[in-house]
């Protein structure tokens, strides 16, 4: 069956990524045409659907807008899947796609920019590496140019949403320039370069703010332009008139010598099967047996006359792009020198290898130990060094290429250049590198003259080295890292991140809280050695993402200590300007983890349905879920707080995560309180929680720099101690609180979210947990989270729903002791949630009552308002209302009666319940007759004092039933009427007509 979306050779194996797209168009092609469901699909359908309507769009041009439409009215994630799959194919599928196919791919990229689709940064790189250099095939220049209009016509949104695409295209463009600026009478190559340059004049004139950020490689492009009248110009103002810019932090062109560029740049210059390529040969090919490789890779990349340019971005990839590990630099694979020594020995061109040479060189010329990295420098050097044996010539020049740059690269700021190249040198020689610089200067195979301009810059080289040059201030500060610190001087613990504090509340025991929420914007210190100090944090991070996504392609497991390196980096990065720019900024970085977890089959924030058994726990305790949690409650970072922000809006349920992440290790932390003895005796691997241990041993490991030898962190030995496990749990509620209080700022203000609304939603996923579990779990929310939960009707609604009759008892139980409220002392706020529970089912309004009674019984509520309120509210159902009534009845039996009370339960209007104020009156004559007395004659006493104006025809009038009822006892006690009516100045008879006895 032939293909309709790639071009397949006869023999070709089936594409398994067209494969699982054409079986969900194939399976889903009715939903696909007019009339459209819109029932809200399961998580697997939403994905099969993406594919269809992706395919559809791909391969039937003429349905492409009805389907466009569809998914516009489908999505639930931002477009983040369907982006993904976009950027699937562009990687690994796109110089196989059809015609028709691409011209489909470009217009649907269209689309998702307008709609601002999440990771359409991306995808735009991933088209932009398609752009092949030295390729002049009608399909290379086609996408060349489609781009480049896309990028001029979507100006406006390129600068206020995605300021790093334009940084990309603009290094791409600069680059591809210079091979279409070689054929200036090729009209095929006239409209391309008019558009191209425009695009980077447009983008250096206006935003040169931005081009700061790629840093020195830019000028090292532009060098390649100069020839060019439009750049020529440019040239000239960023040496003769920087103020040309109008960028206030621009003042000379040393600024972006001192700038490293990021290796994202690099990357961008080869396609992603050549970067797969030269991995592979980096990292696994033999030295000796490279050779069948090599030539391959020519064959497949460098063959056309004009693709020999592409060799510069090759060494630059190398030198900057690809760091092997120290197993690799050990090992016997091919080294990077010997590979770029081979692609130097390739070039036939001498302009060709004169910029492969500059490529090798240039980070040399500016080297800063603050900032750059030794990897950058070492392959030059053992290149020289090592092809002193057998390719002696190689050596004399490079090392003559080197020696010329020091003195006519920058003849003005060769202060700069002396004491990079100098630097260069010194720190190769201090790593070991190589074991001295005299391994160049004693060699009997270079030229005398050679050995002793040598000679002569090292000794002028270590007397500028010496020297303070002076430079406008750098916009980069040293990228030493923190050292690990100990557990006795840590200052970032569990406990003492935020103000929440374990304080007494009125006699409650609630949490109190600080509702500013503070948030750390300093690096993380606690996890130092987890950040690789050999390298700045930048490449850092973007090798560790690397090995992430190999290592989960190649095995199908997470690395869960390269995803824990690469957190903590990133938050490490706020607290330090990073030079250049940065490839993985938070939301590409968040985008990636997800998108390789999703593709590898691991489900990234998926909110536990039930608590595990110990048997099957580990799958989630180990999980990346687990690890990204962990680290946020350690550090309570403001940029990792941002990655979870991220992924919440982007659909992910990361509160419902956080929560069940939380209130698990709050339960297996009091299981274990419950079974630990006052002394502590008992260890911690005994406990038989393995949530709670390993929360433990991460907290401690994360306290000693990631170390797991500390005594500390060795649990299996340790004992428990009841305040740490008490400040973990602390710290855990504190970081979801931190959470909800943010995703609140984050959210459409329209929307009228509150925090207590994102626990409630949150809290609504725990439904299923295990009875006893989950009334544990409502313990702790308005135990912890009381601020957020106390008479949120939302919640107190879920809870009488999901708990029996036995755990409702077992929480009165605790509300009646006051260890924590679950009404709280608003008496306005328990009237209308008394009054929206007439509405409720009967069970659900016993259970409430029930929790009500308890806790107002013990608390300092006026229940007098409530009676009041309640029996005064209009159209008072005795059906719906009989349960809040017989609760109130109850509630009034256990409560003293008060003055105050007393003259609420006389004054009652007469109601369908027009008996309840003599039941209560009776029931206290029973319980409290001496305090009851008291405080009627109390009553009737202010009565007295208002004269008549209770008893006129618009004011209140005594309860009928009351009066009635105090007759009734007095006569059946023998008292006279007057006895206890005589404080009043009106008769009983009168009493008797105004009461219409």
């Amino acid at each position: 069956m032939a293909s309709k979306l790639l071009k397949i050779a006869p023999l070709e194996a089936q594409n398994q990524i067209e494969l699982s797209l054409r079986q969900a168009f194939e399976l889903l092609e009715p939903q696909l045409r007019p009339p459209f469901l819109l029932t809200i699909p399961t998580p697997e359908e939403y994905s099969q659907l993406n594919r269809a309507i992706l395919y559809g769009v791909l391969c039937e041009p003429h349905f492409a807008k009805i389907q466009i439409k569809y998914l516009h009215a489908v999505v639930t994630d931002g477009y983040c899947f369907f982006v993904n799959l976009l950027t699937t194919i562009v990687d690994e599928l796109y110089s196989k796609l059809v015609k028709s196919a691409r011209i489909q791919l470009i217009s649907l990229v269209s689309e998702m920019i307008y709609v601002s689709a999440v990771g359409i940064d991306g995808l735009l790189a991933s088209l932009l590496r398609q752009i092949v250099g030295g390729d002049f095939s009608d399909g290379n220049l086609w996408l060349c140019f489609e781009l480049v209009s896309l990028f001029l016509c979507k100006w406006n949104w390129l600068v206020e949403e995605e300021p790093q695409v334009l940084r990309n295209g603009l290094y791409t463009y600069l680059r591809v320039l210079s091979d279409h600026c070689r054929f200036p009478g090729d009209s095929k190559l006239e409209a391309l370069r008019r558009i191209e340059i425009e695009f980077c004049i447009k983008v250096l004139r206006e935003q040169f703010h931005l081009c700061l950020r790629i840093g020195r490689d830019l000028i090292r492009l532009l060098q390649d332009l100069v020839h060019v009248p439009e750049f020529r110009a440019v040239w000239k103002d960023l040496v003769l008139n920087p103020g040309e810019f109008k960028t206030q932090e621009f003042e000379d062109i040393s600024q972006l010598y001192r700038r490293r560029t990021s290796s994202r740049y690099f990357i961008l210059r080869i396609t992603q099967e050549m970067e797969s390529q030269l991995r592979f040969l980096l990292t696994h090919v033999k030295l000796g047996s490279q050779k069948r490789h090599q030539a391959w890779f020519l064959r497949k990349f460098l063959s056309g006359s004009e693709r020999e340019t592409l060799i510069i971005d090759i060494v630059r990839f190398i030198c900057c792009g690809h760091h092997p590990s120290n197993d690799i630099i050990q090992s016997d694979v091919i080294p990077r020198w010997a590979v770029i020594g081979w692609l130097l020995k390739s070039c036939r061109k001498s302009y060709v290898e004169a910029n492969v040479k500059l490529a090798l060189f240039y980070d040399w010329l500016f080297f800063d130990e603050r900032i750059d990295n030794i990897m950058n420098v070492e392959p030059a050097m053992l290149l020289m060094v090592n092809s002193i044996p057998k390719y002696v010539a190689m050596t004399h020049t490079l090392l003559e290429f080197l020696l010329l740059l020091v003195d006519n690269f920058d003849s003005e700021r060769k202060d700069i250049i002396v004491k990079g190249v100098a630097s260069s040198f010194g720190m190769l020689a201090r790593k070991g590198v190589v074991g001295s610089i005299h391994v160049l200067t004693s060699c009997d195979a270079l030229s005398p003259p050679l050995k002793e301009w040598l000679g002569r810059f090292l000794k002028a080289g270590v007397s500028t080295e010496s020297q303070q040059v002076h430079l406008p201030d750098p916009s980069v500060p040293s990228f030493n890292l923190p050292s690990s610190t100990t557990l006795e001087t840590q200052t970032v613990i569990v406990g003492e991140l935020t103000a929440s504090k374990c304080t007494p509340n009125d006699g409650v025991g609630t949490k109190a809280f600080d509702s500013s929420v503070p948030i750390l914007v300093e690096p993380v210190t606690s996890y130092s050695s987890l950040v690789v100090n050999s390298e700045n944090l930048e490449d850092a991070i973007e090798n560790l993402v690397h090995r992430f996504v190999e290592t989960i392609r190649k095995s199908n497991t997470i690395d869960i200590q390269i995803l824990e390196k690469m957190l903590l980096s990133f938050a490490n990065l706020d607290g330090r300007k990073v030079t250049g720019d940065f490839a993985l900024s938070l939301q590409p970085l968040s985008s990636k983890i997800a998108k390789e977890l999703d593709l590898n089959g691991h489900k990234l924030f998926s909110p536990l349905e039930s608590i595990p058994n110990i048997s099957n726990c580990d799958d989630v305790v180990h999980s990346a879920t687990a690890l990204i949690i962990r680290t946020f409650i350690f550090s309570q970072h403001e940029r990792l707080l941002e990655m979870l922000l991220s992924w919440s809006r982007h659909g992910f349920p990361v509160g419902k995560c956080l929560l069940s992440y939380v209130l698990r290790l709050a339960y297996e932390a009091h299981v274990a309180g419950n079974v630990m003895l006052p002394d502590n005796s008992i260890k911690a691997n005994d406990l038989g929680m393995p949530f709670l241990f390993l929360h433990m041993d991460e907290y401690f490991s994360f306290l000693n720099g990631g170390r797991k030898d500390s005594p500390e962190a060795d649990l299996s030995t340790a004992k428990m101690d009841h305040q740490l496990v008490a400040n973990l749990v602390d710290g855990a509620f504190s970081a979801y609180r931190c959470f909800l209080m943010y995703s609140r700022n984050s959210l459409d203000k329209a929307a009228d979210v509150t925090p207590a609304r994102l626990l409630f939603s949150d809290l609504g996923y725990c439904s299923k947990w295990e009875k006893q579990i989950l009334k544990f779990s409502f313990c702790s929310i308005f135990y912890y989270l009381s601020d957020l939960s106390t008479g949120e009707e939302d919640i107190i609604k879920l809870l009488v729903t999901l708990l029996d009759e036995a755990d409702i008892v077992l929480m009165q139980f605790e509300i009646g002791v006051k260890k924590f409220s679950i009404f709280g002392e608003n008496t306005e706020t328990i009237f209308y949630l008394i009054k929206d529970s007439l509405n409720w089912g009967l069970l659900e309004q016993h259970k409430v009552w029930g929790l009500i009674r308890s806790e107002l019984a013990v608390s300092m509520v006026q229940v007098e308002k409530l009676i009041l309120e309640f029996f005064c509210s209009d159209n008072l159902d005795p059906n719906s209302a009989s349960i809040a009534v017989e609760g109130l009845l109850m509630l009034c039996s256990c409560r003293i009666p008060t003055p105050e009370l007393v003259g609420a339960i006389m004054l009652l209007p007469t109601t369908a319940f027009q008996d309840f104020s003599a039941a209560v009156l009776a029931t206290w004559a029973v319980s409290n007759s001496s305090v009851l007395f008291d405080s009627l004659a109390n009553f009737l006493e202010k009565l007295g004092n208002e004269k008549g104006d209770l008893f006129t025809s618009s004011g209140i009038r005594i309860n009928h039933s009351a009066i009635s009822w105090l007759l009734s006892y007095f006569n059946t006690q023998g008292m006279k009427d007057n006895d206890i009516l005589s404080k009043l100045s009106v008769s009983i008879l009168d009493m008797k007509s105004m009461l219409q006895l």
